[in-house]
């Protein structure tokens, strides 16, 4: 989620696509807290210190919905959370990856805005072990349950992400697991087939697009089947 697009030999190549061009419309909360037009990489400053960021599927997701006429607003606004390289037992409740995506959705929210749907791109580490492979659909089944009751949105859209590729053995247990959740307003769109760029984990910045307008249609279709 945090976007490896375009990143070789840990360097992003500053390719933008048009989808993900920066807008007006389009704004990011920063990492000191402040709303300002978004732009690639989306994560700078977010993600891990360590970790050089590209193009993900956000900026492409926001123009999608920008396109549409849909967006239920005039400014789609983009709260970036993602630390890549995390296993989903270090997003529970309680932890400090947790708190800080809390901190900063109630932040966005009390600079006026309203959180539309949280998404969820995550789970390749939990593919190296067992034990986190099985344990992955009770984890995020908790996670979505906690962060509803957090934010004080019972029925907050979720759409999370099948994925490509992992970093273990266990890719398929973990996919089953992110397929199998049944909690209401919770949907799955699968990044299975996109292009790898290094031909092993990571999305190319084309498919990183592709996914962002698969989200922007989830999320859409979401918003009409609630009318």
């Amino acid at each position: 989620m945090a976007g490896r697009g375009g990143v070789v030999a840990n360097r992003w190549d500053g390719v933008v696509p048009g989808d993900c061009a920066p807008s007006p419309a389009v704004l990011r909360l920063s990492p000191d807290l402040r709303w300002e037009e978004a732009r690639e990489p989306l994560h700078a400053g977010i993600d891990a210190a360590n970790h050089a960021v590209g193009v993900g599927p956000g900026m492409a997701f926001a123009n999608a919905l920008l396109r549409s006429g849909r967006a239920g607003g005039a400014v789609v606004g983009l709260v970036p959370c993602a630390v890549g390289g995390t296993r989903m037992a270090e997003w529970g409740r309680g932890t400090e990856l947790y708190a800080e995506m809390l901190r900063r959705a109630r932040v966005a929210v009390e600079t006026g805005g309203r959180i539309g749907a949280l998404l969820w791109y995550q789970g390749e580490s939990d593919t190296v072990r067992w034990s986190d492979a099985t344990e992955y659909g009770r984890r995020m089944g908790m996670l979505v349950r906690d962060l509803r009751a957090d934010l004080g949105i019972p029925h907050l859209l979720v759409i999370q992400v099948g994925l490509a590729s992992g970093l273990g053995q266990y890719t398929q247990v973990v996919r089953d697991a992110q397929k199998g959740i049944k909690l209401r307003n919770v949907r799955f769109v699968d990044a299975m087939g996109l292009p790898l760029q290094d031909g092993h984990l990571h999305l190319s910045t084309q498919a990183q697009v592709q996914l962002g307008r698969m989200l922007a249609q989830s999320y859409l279709n979401y918003g009409t089947s609630q009318l």
